[in-house]
């Protein structure tokens, strides 16, 4: 990938695995030219720049250290405070990866050689432990990126080959070196919502597939159930006046294309079928307001000061108030929760004999001596109330810190990060609908009459032995949710 062009989250996800990050000649030659002009600046005894001639944060007011080898130091030593569990290194690697795009817009003053050394990470699999808790995402993701430029110094620990290892020995078996920086480099390494927005992007990609999958189960089940699919008449949504709910709509027919209804079935189906389509559509009108702060966010220059050389101004701001990604988040953490209540629900109702045209309970192979799906009902349970615990919305639950000087602050890295979370429950909730609309298949429903809906069975029946007798299921889930979140357009 170039780091001349826009990030998208298809580049987040292949930044996980070894890929080649290309620092052509404009990257190159906008960021000396930025670096330049941080020199010209530096050397105007008149003109202060915050973090290079200062101290940091509340500290503003103190003058920072002589030598730029120490104001790397005095930059870096004092945020490692961080505590928890590593992050998942799909979310740091893709954290990196936005804060070298940043970086590499010229307007942060960086050394190019730094550049060059994130890039050369990327070839490689080494990752930096980063501790999950430490940063409110108001000044930055101070704490965590921190912990990501000392690994790159041979500092603290990083993994390669998912061996966590002393981070010198770690960049040594990846054929790196460590990263040399001054106060300029390590501040705009640290500076910036690139952890908050990483992890948006990836939530907001699992919540998406998760929701098209949901589509097309909810077309499943109402195929192997024989419903009317009157429900989605194209004059019923566009009645209603919701884009999303008519786009839904409109994909959901086009599944159920070929569908015949039973007959057998009540006037009107429970809501989880029947108002499918306005759920579903009112999730898709919120999740293209996150596509939309995902989308700036991936393209935006996070950091404080910044440089303008052709204007011969330095600009001291708050874009690394990560605000927009914390509302996204809290967005994305509502959406999840309801789509996560909707497929527990259908699976609830698949269970149920007084509602699942007399399947036997749990889709069980002879209810007594087998359970069906009893176990992964209950987890399911569990799984939707996880997700409605951590459903709280984060981006205003603002906390004052750092002597006043961020006397408001988003949250948006515990709101970003918990979106994540949530999206993996979600996909599980998923899997588990689906492998039971699998075993619904196998306990007596009709076969689907919508070639789309026989289609989707056939590769979960190919994938999913049918539950007889009883088997522990937890990894069939997970197999289940693979399918239907990868296999769908």
């Amino acid at each position: 990938m170039e780091l001349a062009a826009p990030l998208r989250p298809a580049d987040l996800h292949n930044a996980a695995a070894p890929v080649s990050v290309l620092v052509d000649a404009s990257v190159r030659d906008r960021v000396e030219r930025g670096r330049g002009f941080l020199r010209d600046v530096l050397s105007e005894e008149e003109r202060p720049v915050y973090g290079a001639t200062t101290g940091f944060g509340a500290l503003v007011g103190f003058a920072g250290r002589e030598e730029e080898a120490d104001q790397c130091d005095n930059t870096l030593a004092h945020l490692g405070a961080g505590q928890g569990p590593d992050l998942p290194h799909d979310v740091t690697r893709a954290a990196l990866l936005v804060r070298v795009w940043s970086l590499a817009q010229g307007l942060s003053g960086v050394s190019a050689h730094v550049i060059d050394g994130l890039a050369a990470m990327f070839a490689t699999t080494f990752v930096p432990a980063v501790p999950r808790y430490g940063s409110v995402g108001a000044s930055g993701d101070l704490i965590p990126l921190a912990y990501a430029t000392q690994a790159l110094r041979g500092r603290g620990h990083a993994y390669v080959g998912g061996r966590r290892l002393p981070a010198a020995d770690a960049l040594d078996q990846a054929g790196l070196s460590p990263l040399a920086l001054d106060g300029r480099d390590a501040l705009a390494l640290v500076n910036g919502t690139s952890l908050t927005t990483a992890a948006t992007a990836l939530a907001l990609d699992s919540v998406r597939a998760s929701h098209r999958a949901i589509q097309a189960l909810t077309c499943l089940l109402a195929d192997l159930l024989g419903c009317d699919p009157g429900f989605l008449d194209p004059r019923l949504l566009t009645a209603y006046g919701h884009r999303g709910a008519a786009d839904v709509a409109d994909g959901m027919r086009k599944t159920l294309a070929g569908m015949r209804p039973s007959g057998t079935r009540a006037l009107q189906e429970p809501y989880s079928i029947r108002c499918s389509p306005q759920l579903l559509g009112a999730a898709e009108d919120a999740l293209r307001y996150v596509d939309g702060v995902a989308e700036a966010d991936l393209s935006s220059v996070s950091d404080n000061p910044l440089f303008f050389p052709g204007d011969d101004l330095v600009v001291h701001g708050g874009n690394f108030f990560g605000q927009p990604a914390a509302f996204a988040s809290d967005v994305l953490a509502m959406v999840t929760a309801q789509l996560g209540n909707l497929a527990e629900r259908q699976l609830d109702l698949l269970v149920d004999p007084a509602r699942n045209g007399g399947l036997p309970p749990m889709l069980a192979s002879g209810p007594g001596r087998q359970h069906g799906m009893q176990g992964v009902q209950l987890a399911t349970t569990a799984f939707v109330a996880e997700i409605r615990r951590a459903a709280v919305p984060a981006g205003m639950q603002s906390l004052p810190t750092n002597l006043h000087n961020q006397d408001v602050v988003p949250f948006g890295t515990q709101a970003a990060l918990r979106a994540y979370d949530m999206a993996a429950l979600l996909r599980l909730l998923c899997g588990s609908l689906a492998v039971g609309l699998r075993q619904a298949a196998y306990a007596g429903a009709r076969r689907p009459t919508a070639p789309g809906c026989g289609e989707l069975l056939d590769a979960l029946s190919e994938a999913i032995p049918p539950v007889d007798p009883d088997r522990p299921l937890d990894a069939d889930v997970r197999k289940a949710a693979d399918l239907v979140t990868a296999a769908l357009p």
